[in-house]
């Protein structure tokens, strides 16, 4: 019986107070007993379902267990720290320190034992991914070599004073048409042309007559140079005491566009009348043809080089 039911039979006199007042309170006590008890089982329902996925009963779970578990906060740090250990092996590698990267048979390009992985091994700072792909070839297989061959250091001496007011870039793209123009550098060639003969190779190469006339003069100096040491490698490979200059530049700002060394060399060469050798385009000619290793210590090339500098 509800208590409103009560309430209205004890009005109507069927049901004495006394007894309505009972069975108000036994309502009440049933409705408390009820809620208590769908909340005990309400939880015990939670605690048993947690249970059930995280332990069985009668089994024990050790420390071990929960710290070598995959997915483990401390599984998790052993393979950062693997990670890391092997990174750190590479760089050691990349930096010379261990003999198997380096192959000491020496050729004109040196490329690592074990070749970068990477598609895109790390490079001198001002190559970038847009980058055209001759000057990247250049950077790769020529930049930083020592060259000893005489009619290979006169093109180099040449296209280095060409590219003063152009870039490497478009001189590079030209370097068939200079070769072509000067006989393969053959200094003694060079130096027989006519005035006829170069205004003729100005005009169909488009090279300015200036620079025409410039490596024609350094042609006749070469010959000179040939006669009084022997060679033009002899001359300007002693200014180095005939070993490359290896530097350890770590960024790119600090490689200097001229030093002490080329500005001595630059000097003794306009003394002896040789054009378009100014300190800064003498640093680029020994940048070329290797009397200088300005590759950066992160370069992949800076290795290779390194090792043909002790290693000719």
């Amino acid at each position: 019986m509800s208590k409103t039911e009560a309430i209205s039979l004890t009005k109507r006199g069927m049901l004495p107070p006394s007894s309505c007042n009972s069975l108000m309170d036994r309502s009440e006590s049933l409705k408390r007993d009820s809620v208590m008890s769908n909340g005990t089982a309400k939880v015990r329902g939670s605690l048993e379902r947690k249970k059930s996925k995280s332990f069985k009963e009668g089994e024990s779970y050790s420390s071990w267990l929960i710290t070598e578990a995959p997915g483990s906060i401390a599984a998790v740090r052993r393979e950062q720290v693997a990670a890391q250990q092997a990174l750190r092996k590479l760089k050691i590698a990349h930096y010379g320190r261990s003999k198997s990267t380096i192959n000491f048979t020496s050729s004109k390009v040196v490329p690592l034992l074990h070749p970068n992985p990477n598609p895109h091994p790390q490079r001198c700072s001002f190559l970038t991914p847009t980058s055209d792909p001759i000057y990247v070839a250049y950077h790769d297989e020529e930049w930083g070599v020592p060259v000893h061959d005489d009619k290979t250091l006169f093109e180099l001496l040449t296209l280095s004073g060409a590219q003063v007011g152009s870039d490497w870039t478009s001189t590079l793209r030209k370097r068939h048409d200079y070769r072509k123009a000067f006989m393969e550098f053959e200094a003694e060639a060079v130096a027989k042309l006519t005035e006829k003969e170069m205004n003729a190779i100005s005009i169909e190469y488009k090279i300015e007559m200036s620079k025409v006339r410039g490596v024609v003069e350094n042609a006749t100096k070469i010959v000179e140079i040939k006669k009084a040491f022997g060679s033009l490698e002899k001359y300007l490979w002693g200014f180095v005491n005939h070993k490359p200059i290896s530097m350890n530049y770590k960024l790119g700002h600090k490689i200097p566009v001229k030093t002490s060394k080329s500005e001595s060399i630059s000097k003794d060469m306009v003394r002896r009348g040789f054009r378009f050798v100014g300190p800064t385009v003498v640093h680029s000619f020994m940048q070329a043809a290797g009397l200088t290793n300005d590759h950066l210590i992160t370069c992949c090339r800076h290795i290779p080089c390194t090792v043909l500098a002790t290693n000719p």
